[in-house]
């Protein structure tokens, strides 16, 4: 296994302290990994193997298990109460009151917990209620460019430039097993497109109790379709209207909520950088992984625009950058990137062909006074430079930055 360091050194950080550890991710990220990298870590530490207990609930072995109480039955008949346990729990949303277990692990015996889920909701409900203060959230992304490179290089011998690598990246997104084999195009999205399934069958429609699958797939699609454009709900109900189909708006934002709750979609707010406040319309989607769209929908020439604003704005999030969508005047930046006092801008565009494309992209960030880094990331072969102080550079060579600011 190829350590996610990126991951794991934040996490490593909380090892046998008192918090439950919140591992989630969309599904197939890479979460039951990362599970089985810090049980590697626990042992090196000098911890005895069979002091932990490691369960994945997905798993037929412990498809007896549905409720809370039989978890904790199961726990306490296999623990020992004279040592200390670690309790490494998967996909636990799968098991019904999941978190009064979990949260009785914490009060009678002497253990550490780490669980993983598929749905972002298992923090705003079920652990706010009965865990509050006492659990850290770790949000893992499929694989950034530096770690597909890495997989890369491990499992298929690749020796490509990063301008190579970064095309391949692009055109397959970062699920993990897709960077394991040479998968053909066609191979990778079929499996993407058993992965996105699965998400929306089991991380929306069942858990939300969602009826209108047909509408929601629909609604699935103009996001995807519209990826790193601006709109709102009520674009979506406009939308569906003018094809003759009434839709509540109520519907809408319920949808929006259970896609993004199952980490298949991310919403980024506006900000208004001269009235320095956060927007509350005409927020823009992303994606999960790029992947994603090409599995539902193909991989379409017009979309790269927004397929690399996409992939910039994953890296972000990998950093642990909050992120949102720049106003300046009538002028929009992509992104606005902050992280403690640090703060920069990004303007992502697929090529700069003539000059007023090259005009466009860095008058939104001239026109922002103030001496934080702006970077203009594009595909563009030819030429890097800097221009009154914003830096222009290829994408692959962005993603590979070791510091922004």
């Amino acid at each position: 296994m190829i350590k996610r360091t990126l991951y794991l050194d934040k996490i490593k950080e909380f090892i046998d302290k008192p918090f439950i550890k919140v591992i989630t991710g969309i599904r197939r990220c890479g979460k039951s990994t990362i599970l089985l990298l810090l049980r590697e870590e626990i042992i090196q530490r000098g911890v005895d193997e069979e002091q932990i207990l490691h369960f994945n609930f997905e798993s037929f072995n412990y498809s007896e298990i549905k409720t809370g109480e039989q978890l904790y039955k199961l726990v306490k008949l296999q623990l020992n109460p004279l040592k200390k346990q670690y309790i490494l729990l998967d996909e636990i949303q799968e098991i019904q009151d999941w978190e009064k277990a979990v949260n009785s692990f914490m009060l009678d015996f002497d253990a550490d917990v780490y669980i993983t889920g598929s749905n972002s909701r298992l923090l705003s409900s079920e652990l706010a209620t009965f865990l509050a203060g006492r659990y850290v959230e770790f949000q893992i992304q499929t694989l950034n460019f530096r770690e597909c490179r890495s997989f890369n290089e491990e499992f298929q011998n690749t020796k490509k430039t990063n301008r190579e690598q970064f095309e391949y990246f692009l055109r397959r997104g970062g699920f993990p097993v897709l960077h394991t084999a040479p998968y053909s195009l066609d191979s990778a999205y079929k499996i993407v497109h058993d992965i996105y399934s699965s998400a929306i069958l089991r991380d929306t429609v069942q858990r939300y109790k969602i009826r209108d699958i047909e509408l929601l797939e629909r609604i699935v699609k103009y996001v995807f379709d519209n990826i790193g454009n601006s709109f709102s709900a009520q674009n979506i109900a406009d939308y569906f209207k003018s094809q003759q189909r009434k839709i509540d708006l109520n519907t809408v934002y319920n949808y929006l909520n259970a896609l993004e709750s199952a980490f298949i979609i991310y919403r980024i707010q506006r900000f208004d950088v001269k009235g320095k406040e956060l927007l509350k319309t005409q927020e823009k989607y992303f994606v999960s992984d790029p992947a994603l769209i090409y599995s539902v929908m193909g991989f379409k020439d017009r979309m790269i625009s927004g397929i690399l604003e996409n992939i910039v704005l994953l890296e972000l999030l990998s950093r642990d950058f909050q992120v949102s969508v720049g106003k300046v005047g009538t002028k929009e930046i992509d992104f606005i990137a902050v992280k403690g006092n640090s703060k920069f801008y990004v303007q992502v565009a697929y090529l700069l062909p003539e000059q007023s494309t090259i005009e466009r992209e860095f008058n939104s960030l001239l026109a922002v006074k103030d001496h934080y880094p702006k970077y203009v990331v594009t595909m563009d072969p030819f030429w890097t430079d800097t221009i009154e102080g914003i830096k222009h550079v290829h994408i692959a060579d962005f993603l590979l930055m070791d510091s922004y600011v």
